[in-house]
């Protein structure tokens, strides 16, 4: 049945215009280019086309709709991503706002029930809106490439070689890749010359674009393919599974799931230092984030779709190279890339999107919704069914639009306080970044800038050769209000190993400054790595603290516990050394040095500093002095010699860190010894 009427074809023209433009849009003004001005599009024009279907239905007292064999696991997978990420996610901005996994596929859930109510002619034209944007896509690509964004005034990366709107070369070809199909049955089925020349100009600039875009994820680029691998994103998946099997982790929330279950052996890989906030592939992401829940829903799309394909497929070739068969390709193409690598939103929303096109629609009107009544009037009881639909949407599309602004206004504030870091104008990166807190207290990310922005004008001040009292009370305020950041951070995202770890530095830069904080940085450092066992970095940073304060046994367990995470981390066996050195065994440390020697380049000044090290190492016994030094990766722990504010700034009582949840088990790291509690500080 076809239901375009007149009054619904201003909903479909802005549905084309959200599917055309969504791919190309890009706004630097965000601190996230690429993401959040994407998800801020979807949510106002699909809000609109929610806010004039409803208003519809009232005055017209019916509600019509089309349903298709694709309802129900679109709204299993919608129903578990928001479930979990209200019950699963600690910070929900992460969830709804960036990177805002919630939002992105509720968007996607509501984009596929629009497109749905479309007759064939509206599902017709948007192919061809999906067309031209891939083709602008295809263009920017090969512009990029071309070197022809570089010197016309764009944003630094807006000039790379690598550049696309979709944030990356991997979903640009994903994008490329799936339309080509489509691209192609045009040119083969359309009579018309002009849109068969059309339709082959499109095709040859995807082709070009996807190898160009295949070229620029290959090893040795700078935007070069860099995912966790299938062993460790399953490692992570089971893990998850066996703590929340349900709902998962939450979406948004894959980081620290990531840092809490990746095994011990990606710290043997040459990413080690790197933290992904995705899965190799999306099934390993929704896995994670949404539980059991999410998956089957997922896997029951899959599954309709595979099964609509394979029935559609004995009507022989000819289906495929028609416009209709071509888009069910294009689906299969997007689904297959879902099971093999990270999508971006974009990604989703386009797959969501072709589901509603290729879905056979059956159109459904309600039978309780009656417009006539005998000549008369509509008694009011008779428009309940259809206020009480609609009602709910009009109101939570008000409520999203209000939640929506704030948002999108903190962070716009948040990217002029970012710009005004590179412009090194500290002031006003204060005063806006404190903007930015008072418009959205829930994001941590502005919590830790604006800790760091304290902490630097704190340090900035202390190295005044003759400090004045108000500069010492413009100290003790810079550094409190640093702590009281960081801690608001921790507060947001306790299961965060990254905030625990700010945190934490941040103590750990005012210990020369101010009395207690040795103390309070060893208990925030103990929850970092709580939360993320094979942290090298962390742990050397812990020992750091023991080191500099000659508690030189606990200095050493930490920094074995540090080699043990990664055997071959060079600066870990050196701070061991050093250690051993300290604490008299000498045997120990010409050992770890003689470790360091074999880890590194023999041509680098690493090697020269370790070889003198252990030189010095091996005359200690006759009485000669020794000295520290340091080169570009090898760093000997802090002394705790350094430069104090006299008299130290004291900490108020509640600078302490918050308390720690419940420490994860140690055995889901698959590194039993990698978990260590700290001794108190002598």
């Amino acid at each position: 049945m076809d239901n375009q009427t007149t009054n619904s074809r201003f909903e479909n023209y802005i549905m084309h215009a959200a599917v055309g433009l969504l791919p190309l849009l890009v706004l630097p003004q965000f601190a996230n280019a690429f993401v959040t001005p994407k998800l801020a599009f979807l949510t106002i024009t699909i809000g609109i086309v929610l806010l004039i279907k409803s208003a519809r239905n009232l005055i017209k007292n019916s509600l019509t709709f089309s349903a298709s064999a694709f309802d129900l696991p679109v709204i299993l997978i919608a129903a578990a991503y928001i479930a979990s990420a209200i019950l699963q996610t600690p910070n929900k901005m992460e969830a709804f706002f960036l990177p805002g996994t919630a939002t992105a596929v509720v968007l996607s859930g509501l984009g596929f029930f629009i497109v749905s109510q479309m007759n064939k002619k509206g599902k017709d034209v948007l192919k061809m809106v999906m067309l031209g944007s891939s083709a602008i896509l295809a263009v920017v690509v090969l512009f990029a490439s071309a070197g022809v964004f570089r010197g016309l005034g764009l944003p630094a990366f807006m000039q790379s070689a690598g550049f696309t709107t979709l944030g990356g070369p991997l979903p640009a070809l994903i994008i490329l890749v799936a339309m080509s199909p489509l691209a192609l049955s045009y040119v083969i089925s359309e009579k018309s010359v002009a849109v068969k020349a059309l339709s082959g100009i499109t095709f040859a600039l995807m082709v070009l674009a996807a190898l160009m875009s295949l070229v620029n994820i290959l090893p040795g680029k700078d935007t070069s393919l860099a995912l966790p691998g299938v062993d460790t994103s399953w490692s992570i998946a089971v893990d998850s599974l066996k703590q929340n099997p349900l709902l998962g982790v939450g979406p948004g929330n894959y980081l620290s799931a990531f840092n809490q279950f990746r095994p011990a052996s990606y710290n043997a890989s040459d990413l080690w230092s790197t933290r992904f906030t995705s899965g190799q592939n999306y099934l390993f992401t929704a896995i994670t984030e949404t539980g059991l829940v999410g998956t089957a829903s997922l896997i029951l799309l899959f599954y309709f779709l595979a099964r609509m394909v394979v029935s559609n497929a004995k009507k022989g070739t000819k289906h495929f190279i028609k416009p209709e068969g071509a888009a069910e390709l294009s689906a299969i193409i997007l689904a297959v890339s879902m099971l093999l690598f990270p999508v971006t939103p974009t990604v989703l929303f386009i797959f969501f999107v072709l589901l509603a096109v290729i879905s056979q629609s059956t159109s459904v009107k309600m039978g309780l919704f009656n417009t006539e009544h005998d000549g008369a009037s509509i008694p009011f009881a008779a428009r309940l069914p259809v206020i009480f639909a609609s009602l709910p949407i009009i109101v939570f599309v008000g409520y999203v639009g209000l939640q929506a602004t704030r948002i999108v206004a903190a962070d716009l504030t948040y990217k002029q306080a970012l710009d005004h870091i590179v412009r090194n104008d500290g002031a006003k990166a204060y005063d806006t970044l404190r903007a930015a807190i008072t418009t959205n207290l829930y994001v941590d990310r502005y919590r830790i800038t604006y800790a760091q922005i304290n902490l630097a004008l704190a340090n900035s001040l202390a190295q005044k050769e003759e400090l004045t009292e108000e500069d010492r009370s413009a100290i003790a305020t810079l550094i409190q209000q640093a702590i009281a950041e960081g801690k608001a951070a921790v507060t947001l995202n306790p299961a965060r190993a990254g905030n625990w770890e700010v945190l934490a530095s941040i103590y750990r830069t005012v210990m020369p400054l101010a009395q207690g904080a040795d103390a309070f940085a060893v208990q925030t450092y103990a929850q970092a790595i709580a939360l993320d066992p094979l942290n090298t970095n962390a742990r050397i940073a812990l020992g750091g603290i023991y080191y500099s304060a000659k508690a030189y046994e606990d200095a050493i367990d930490v920094f074995k516990l540090a080699v043990a995470t990664k055997p071959n981390h060079a600066n870990a066996h050196y701070n061991l050394a050093v250690a051993y050195r300290e604490n008299g065994n000498i045997d120990r440390a010409i050992a770890s040095m003689s470790q360091v020697l074999a880890l590194v380049d023999r041509n680098s000044d690493d090697f020269s500093v370790a070889s003198k090290a252990l030189e010095d190492l091996q005359n200690l016994k006759a009485g000669q002095t020794v000295t520290d030094e340091s080169s570009t990766n090898l760093t000997p722990p802090p002394s705790g010699e350094e430069e104090t504010l006299t008299p130290p700034i004291e900490l108020p009582e509640d600078a302490e860190p918050p308390q720690p949840e419940v420490t994860p088990a140690p055995e889901a790291t698959g590194t039993p010894e990698a978990s260590v509690t700290p001794s108190p500080l002598p």
